[in-house]
């Protein structure tokens, strides 16, 4: 066990995938969490009663991370229920893989909104929190593609860039306040979300499945590995504990590799 036990952290985007391993890592921590996504209301309820069997308080709240109103909602339920915000991960993401000249309009709006701006809001409505406290971790879910581009994920790769310069503009801002702001920047993970960028690649490109899967996205990781959760678990706990305090501003790639090249 860390220094986090007793802690509370809330991650947007946590009712799968990534997100609800980023729980499940910090509740084996001792972390409070406060769940957030969209999904099945029984596979949520499942899931928080499961990290609940961490010892922690698990809550959850379907705050829609393109309102900005329900994200300053979130927070706010978040600081009354546990009397303080420590920890703060911004992970809300949804994917779409087209060329640009089709690229919806719609498509592009959402990305940018759930992708970024949802980032912006909850640390706009967090900071002052923190700052109360004396203290707080800010965890910005980045990607490989914050870093560098692929085809046919205009949308993906410039709200990615942009959560890279939101994570230094705000570290620079907290960094006198025992705060610190982070970005993590995996290559693929086996999530839903990749499950989903797999098939519209396949459509984009022409190609199969399993032809993405080996010749595009694994192609990319050295290391021919999926990045697990496991991974990226371990760099969250450090990121958030004293041990990370002087980690800020940085982007933290866990990629088999694939920026090496």
């Amino acid at each position: 066990m860390t220094d986090l036990k007793g802690k509370t952290a809330v991650i947007t985007g946590s009712t799968s995938g990534i997100g609800l391993g980023f729980a499940q890592g910090l509740a084996q921590e001792g972390v409070n969490i406060v769940m957030n996504g969209f999904g099945d209301a029984d596979e949520i309820e499942a899931n928080r009663k499961a990290l609940e069997g961490h010892d922690i308080k698990a809550v959850y709240d379907g705050a829609d991370m393109t309102r900005p109103d329900q994200i300053g909602a979130l927070i706010g339920k978040a600081k009354a229920t546990f009397g303080t915000i420590d920890i703060l991960v911004n992970n809300a993401g949804i994917q779409k893989v087209s060329p640009i000249e089709d690229f919806p309009d719609d498509k592009w709006d959402a990305i940018i909104a759930i992708n970024l701006s949802s980032a912006f809001h909850t640390i706009k409505h967090t900071v002052p929190i923190m700052k109360d406290q004396g203290h707080g971790r800010i965890i910005n879910l980045a990607s490989v593609h914050g870093l560098v581009a692929s085809p046919f994920k205009s949308a993906y790769v410039a709200a990615k860039h942009g959560i890279i310069g939101l994570t230094k503009t705000v570290a620079l801002e907290v960094a006198e306040f025992s705060i610190t702001c982070n970005a993590i920047c995996p290559g693929y993970v086996a999530t839903p979300l990749v499950a989903g960028q797999i098939a519209d690649t396949a459509k984009a490109r022409g190609m199969t499945e399993q032809q993405v899967q080996n010749d595009v996205m694994l192609k990319a990781q050295p290391t021919k590995k999926f990045i697990t959760y496991d991974n990226l678990n371990g760099l969250i706990v450090y990121l958030c504990s004293d041990a990370g305090s002087g980690a800020n501003g940085a982007s933290f790639t866990v990629d088999g590799g694939w920026v090496a090249q």
